[in-house]
């Protein structure tokens, strides 16, 4: 009959992981070794290994991998091995829905199709958010970009780009951005922070910034895009003092500023940490739904590559556990709330019965810079550890211990995190 849904085919896998970046492969990889038999990803774009692919600069594979390489080679690298684990990778593959509690609805070239699994991982990983999301003003010439179309359009499609850039952010992928840029043929003529000073390590910041020559206008904000069919200029406001200044330029990228990719999640009725706005997961990285599980960088936006891929092989035990026991916690777990400016945590949530972390520590965020403080875990009036720090930095990773979960009260009130000023005891 004309205009009727097209009917969905079956199929049915052990472990149905949604993505293809470093996390996703480091699932299957982990779950082939683990002996678990039937073991698909899918991913949307038309090829296996995640963001690396289009990040053609070394850096890459340090923790996971054990060596140094460059994006591209890190990706192929995973998807090999996936592929010779005896993993099922499809490319190409559009997950629209979920059609039970771990069956997902794909779409591809082939057509519709439903994959019932017994356990599934996501690892949609995350996005940096585009100038629209940021409200910023001006005109809406061509020649603005975020940093993941900019390195797609170099790197995959050898397009040049313009030829004085302007950079807004000034953290990791904010440098690469200058690489990016200088592989394209591009000049970077200034990069712009709201922060008081950079937030990368300064390797990386000598590598590109230092090499290039390139301004670091700290305390700046991009306040208007100036051009008409193509950008001719840009708006700074000092935040120190308020005074506005153009830029002349031809190309903006927006870096930075990540968001994870959690529409599925959202869709699946996951409970999201309003923090994150991520699901919420415990350590053994399990989400509220039985039998779902997260993973890399949805979790915590943005970590590097190998962080995600350990984080994909945690998730990986998690699974097979699951899969083997059937076990799943009857009681949600104790959510951990942060206190401004803390701004995150990853896990953000307890369960009396997962207490290995992914990385063995939680991975903390801040949302200004802050200098010689103490990190504070609460249960109500019990303080269950402190931890000091010179310095903390916007974007930057911060570790903090997790021997303290043996002291939570599971049947207790929520744990905080907040910081505070002065002494303190590290337990």
């Amino acid at each position: 009959m004309l205009g009727a849904e097209p009917q969905a085919t079956r199929a049915a896998t052990d472990v149905l992981i949604v993505g293809a970046g470093p996390a996703g492969l480091a699932s299957a990889i982990e779950l082939r070794r683990l002996g678990v038999e039937r073991v698909m990803v899918v991913d949307r774009e038309e090829q296996a290994g995640g963001i690396p692919r289009h990040a053609a600069h070394l850096g890459f594979g340090m923790r996971d991998l054990h060596r140094l390489l460059s994006g591209p080679r890190y990706a192929a690298r995973y998807v090999r091995l996936a592929r010779e684990a005896g993993a099922e990778v499809r490319t190409g593959v559009s997950v629209t829905d979920w059609s039970g509690p771990t069956a997902l609805r794909l779409t591809s070239a082939a057509g519709i199709e439903t994959v019932t699994a017994g356990a599934v991982i996501l690892a949609t990983g995350c996005r940096e958010r585009p100038r629209t999301a940021r409200l910023v003003a001006g005109d809406r010439p061509l020649g603005v970009f975020t940093t993941g179309t900019l390195q797609q359009l170099v790197y995959l499609q050898q397009q040049r780009i313009g030829r004085r850039a302007v950079v807004v952010g000034a953290e990791h992928v904010s440098f690469s951005a200058v690489l990016t840029l200088a592989h394209g043929g591009a000049q970077t003529v200034a990069m712009i922070t709201e922060h008081p000073r950079h937030q990368t390590y300064l390797p990386y910041k000598w590598l590109s910034a230092t090499r290039y020559g390139v301004p670091i206008l700290t305390s700046h904000r991009l306040t208007r895009v100036i051009g008409r069919r193509r950008v001719a200029a840009v708006e700074v406001t000092d935040l120190r003092g308020g005074a506005v200044r153009q830029l002349e330029c031809d190309t903006v990228v927006f870096t930075g500023d990540w968001v994870p990719d959690h529409e599925l999640a959202r869709r699946g009725g996951l409970a999201m940490d309003p923090a994150t706005r991520a699901p919420r997961v415990d350590a053994a990285l399990r989400a509220s739904a039985r039998g779902v599980f997260g993973a890399g960088n949805l979790l915590h936006a943005a970590e590097t590559a190998d962080i995600a891929a350990l984080s994909g092989r945690h998730a990986a035990h998690g699974a097979q556990a699951y899969l083997r026991a059937g076990h799943w916690p009857d009681c949600p777990p104790l959510p951990i709330v942060c206190v401004r400016p803390l701004q995150w945590i990853s896990p953000s949530a307890i369960a009396a019965d997962a207490k290995v972390l992914p990385h063995g520590r939680f991975i903390v965020r801040v949302s200004e810079l802050r200098s010689s403080v103490v990190l504070s875990v609460s249960q109500g009036s019990r303080t269950l550890h402190q931890q000091r720090y010179r310095r903390l930095l916007p974007t930057l990773p911060i570790h903090l211990a997790a021997d303290w979960l043996e002291a939570v009260d599971p049947s207790g009130a929520a744990v905080t995190c907040r910081l505070d000023d002065g002494a303190a005891t590290r337990r």
